[in-house]
Order: C-alpha cells, then structure tokens, then sequence
C-alpha cells in the first residue's frame, strides 16, 4: 500500500508542476497580447501566438479532465 502511495503522490506532485507550467505560460501569452495590443492597437493577432495559446488552453483543459479523474478516484476510495 505505501508504494501505491508514493506512486499516487509522485503523480499528483507531477500534474501540479505541469499544470504550474501551463499557467506560467497561458500567462506570458497573454502578457504578448497585451503588450502587442498596445504597440500595435486593433492590428490582427499572430497566428504564432494565436497558435501558442489555443495550444496551452487544449493542454490546460487536459489537465482539468485529469485531476477530475484523480479527484472521483479520490472521492470514490480508490485512492488512499
């Protein structure tokens, strides 16, 4: 039962540093939009950052649906 722990732990601690890091960089996208808007006004966005952050939203929402997995796993006594 401890390995099981300290495997369950070991991946909780693991989608938290991901899910840090893709909300570290949702946020510097954002903070390229904000700036661009400001440099650059109503000027169409850029496909490379439009690209960037529809790609971290996909992976965020990833990591939604995986730590709502973990917590009905939580809630329903398979883990822990």
């Amino acid at each position: 039962m401890t390995q099981r722990r300290a495997a369950w732990r070991k991946q909780e601690e693991e989608l938290v540093a991901r899910w840090t890091d893709a909300a570290e960089r949702h946020r510097q996208i954002h903070q390229e939009l904000s700036a661009r808007e400001l440099t650059q006004g109503a000027a169409p966005p850029d496909n490379d950052l439009s690209v960037r952050a529809q790609a971290v939203i996909a992976e965020i929402e990833g990591l939604r649906r995986q730590l709502a997995r973990l917590k009905r796993q939580f809630l329903s006594g398979e883990r822990y």
